[in-house]
């Protein structure tokens, strides 16, 4: 009997530390893990966003699954702490920054702006670039200049001239275009009028209520205002994020994300060669290697605007770029500087 009650006083003993230690009695943990099933997350992740509300000191825990804000405060705590402690080269705790920022993407992608998008070229704002196809024809740029009730008016197409004997009024058109912080959409549409002999030359063109939306976006990118250095591979196998020191030429970044960024560079360049960008974030190394998956020639400036598609980075630059990109020290111009990306400690 005795032994019995022993082993049950020690079990109680065993789980009042452990519910102490997970955030005590006072912690909504029913209303916590059910709102966290509805929000789609598993178990395992639900123990560590726990694990995370609890050392934040969260008034309101259930707010990690819908607030960005409250999770970018969670983010900088944790850096915090992994430095004051010594641990920012730590794996577990890189891995552990990383599982973080999963969560925080998940969330971004879950605002409305994300899911929904648009339905009608009626709420194309005007300036959006865009990018004309016809049968027979070739590839035209152009951008919306205004949009009317009846129809959009759209700048007069730029590309090669139009095959003789055909005129833009009455072509039946698709139009491509890439709405910023969304996706790319696709409509058909047909042109209605041609204003060539206009001081500023303009096509209008039918509105279409029916939006094909393809390629979401699966990475929040942002401008980046800093120099850089572009190696050229001889393959996409040979990625790495050693640091090059020759070879390499200057650029110019535009901007950046987990999953590629925008540079501009000198001359002509071509789509489809494999690359290594060298830059730096808040004086943390970013080492990235992919493949130019578009390039936008500006003739008048003698200048190219490259899109890169990267490899997976490593944990480590994946985290100091997503530090930056989701604004986690907007406040601090320096940022997190210790928090050391794998490229520096190789340079040692």
């Amino acid at each position: 009997m005795w032994i019995f009650l022993g082993i049950v006083t020690l079990l109680f003993i065993a789980f009042f530390v452990f519910v102490q230690r997970s955030g005590g009695f006072g912690f909504p943990w029913v209303q916590f893990y059910v709102r966290g099933k509805e929000s789609g997350f598993k178990f395992g992740e639900l123990n560590l966003l726990r694990r995370v509300a609890v050392e934040n000191r969260l008034k309101n825990p259930t707010s990690l699954f819908w607030s960005e804000r409250t999770l970018d405060r969670c983010i900088r705590g944790t850096i915090i702490r992994f430095r004051s402690e010594d641990k920012e080269e730590d794996e577990k705790a890189i891995e552990f920054l990383s599982k973080l920022f999963d969560f925080r993407k998940r969330v971004e992608f879950n605002l409305p702006k994300y899911r929904l998008g648009i339905q009608s070229t009626r709420s194309i704002s005007a300036q959006q670039p865009i990018k004309i196809t016809f049968p027979g024809g070739s590839v035209y740029f152009s951008k919306v200049v205004e949009n009317m009730r009846k129809y959009l008016a759209i700048a007069y197409p730029k590309g090669k001239p139009l095959p003789f004997g055909v005129t833009w009024r009455g072509q039946k058109i698709n139009v491509y275009f890439w709405r910023m912080e969304d996706a790319g959409y696709y409509f058909e549409s047909r042109v209605l009028d041609d204003y060539l002999d206009r001081k500023f030359p303009i096509l209008h063109i039918a509105h279409s209520d029916q939006l094909v939306r393809t390629q979401k976006r699966n990475s929040i990118r942002v401008k980046l205002d800093s120099s850089g250095m572009l190696f050229p591979m001889k393959s996409i196998q040979d990625a790495n994020e050693e640091v090059s020191r020759s070879g390499g030429f200057r650029c110019k970044m535009v901007d950046i994300s987990e999953d590629g960024a925008a540079i501009i560079v000198g001359g002509r360049a071509k789509p489809g060669l494999p690359v290594k960008l060298q830059t730096e974030i808040q004086k943390n190394p970013i080492i990235m290697s992919g493949t130019i998956k578009g390039v936008t020639y500006k003739e008048n400036k003698n200048i190219s605007i490259l899109h890169i598609q990267a490899v997976p980075p490593s944990h480590p630059i994946k985290n100091t770029i997503l530090t930056y990109v989701y604004g986690i020290f907007q406040d601090d111009p320096d940022g997190p500087s210790q928090m050391r990306s794998t490229a520096e400690r190789r340079r040692r």
